[in-house]
């Protein structure tokens, strides 16, 4: 075990991954036996606040925590509060590409890799394979064709295809972002397409890439068991349904395990990618998005020398003592960023991306967004899913927010 603080120490830790706040107060209560000297204390952040800004009103207000959960793409707006982690034994044994979004210029660290996460249409195999009388091999969907036929012959079973979760959260940061992922396997290509966004130089309504996207996006509505009143579902419905075998589909994340897994802990899961075209050989068919999506930073402002070394051997815990790996695994359902960690997950969505990642089909999951790139592309997704909106205008207002944003 790394060594542990001896004066009694406090130290918070700001979650904003609402969906392991019971996980992460069990660790940090079994942690808190184990170091007997320092107490941990889990912060949920508020449903429907970014972490940014719920950060920067705890800094504002002198209350800022220890150890805060911010997105990657957040990161580096923290790095004159955030302690240096440079020196950290862990940042010698994180996974390649994982500290990107957390490494200045200058190549000081300033976040913790907490999370590699992946999504897509995540199936619930013993429903497909009842509802086709067959297994199901998620290989046979390679195009869009592909997957309205499955939806098809899924309905002409009797069985609701999938759920779309209308969350602001899950249809801007993850569902749209696959369209700029997919304009190249070159990250610097993708960058250069956000940067030509920025400066108003993309026709979105020209773009294949993000036609096609939107196509299919049209598809998974006419399919969508809630398409009836598109925008009244919750991510506790979406989950639900899958679990219980509801319907045979859900774009959602392997963070979605904790609650399918209480629902269904025998379940056999796995993630489909969204198809963007009807030829099987395009860019975006067959990968899904996977990256390290959520950060650590550590207090360097408001804490004391004693919570910050607190904090620093809680993250080394995690890291690096058996159990502390296996809570980071089986507990919270984190794939983590670290090769140290050989521990195979149990959670079958993990499974599923690790299969992704070794066999090289992943979509880079883009992160370096603007803070309010989720709420505002999310909510013009919204309205797109409510058919308040028309395509032409929902791409209006995506390229008029990136014509204006800060």
């Amino acid at each position: 075990m790394s060594a542990i603080a001896s004066a009694k120490v406090n130290i918070t830790f700001l979650n904003s991954k609402g969906e392991i706040q019971a996980q992460l107060e069990e660790i940090a209560a079994l942690y808190s036996e184990i170091a007997k000297d320092v107490t941990v204390e889990v912060i949920p952040c508020p449903v429907g606040q970014s972490p940014f800004e719920k950060v920067v009103s705890m800094y504002a207000s002198g209350n800022a925590p220890t150890i805060a959960m911010v997105d990657a793409g957040d990161v580096k707006k923290f790095q004159d509060k955030a302690l240096n982690l440079t020196g950290e034994r862990w940042v010698q044994d994180a996974i390649p590409g994982s500290l990107d979004m957390a490494t200045l210029e200058d190549g000081t660290v300033v976040g913790f890799p907490f999370a590699v996460e992946g999504y897509g249409l995540i199936y619930n195999k013993k429903v497909l394979d009842k509802a086709l009388g067959k297994s199901f091999d998620p290989s046979s969907i390679r195009t869009r064709k592909d997957l309205q036929a499955l939806f098809e012959e899924l309905k002409n079973a009797g069985v609701a295809p999938l759920v779309i979760s209308p969350l602001d959260w899950s249809l801007g940061a993850h569902f749209f972002t696959i369209a700029y992922a997919a304009q190249s396997p070159d990250p610097k290509q993708v960058d250069a397409f956000l940067k030509d966004l920025r400066a108003g130089k993309v026709d979105l309504q020209q773009n294949s890439v993000v036609n096609g996207l939107l196509d299919t996006f049209d598809v998974m509505r006419a399919y969508n068991i809630d398409k009836d009143d598109p925008l009244s579902g919750t991510y506790d419905r979406g989950s639900y349904l899958l679990g219980t075998g509801e319907v045979a589909m859900w774009f959602m994340g392997n963070w979605a395990w904790p609650q399918l897994g209480e629902l269904d802990p025998e379940g056999e899961y796995g993630f489909l990618p969204v198809p963007i075209s009807d030829n099987p050989d395009d860019y975006g068919n067959s990968q899904i998005p996977v990256g390290a999506t959520k950060f650590l930073i550590l207090d360097r402002e408001q804490s004391s020398e004693a919570e910050q070394q607190a904090a620093k051997d809680f993250l080394n815990w995690l890291v690096y003592d058996a159990k502390g790996q296996d809570m980071l695994v089986n507990k919270l359902s984190i794939i983590p960023a670290f090769k140290n960690i050989t521990l195979e997950p149990k959670d079958p969505l993990a499974k599923s991306i690790l299969q992704y990642v070794r066999a090289g089909k992943t979509l880079q999951f883009v992160l370096d967004l603007p803070a309010d790139h989720w709420r505002m592309v999310g909510a013009f997704m919204q309205k797109y899913l409510g058919n308040a909106i028309s395509r032409d205008e929902l791409l209006d207002e995506i390229e008029n927010y990136w014509k204006n944003v800060k």
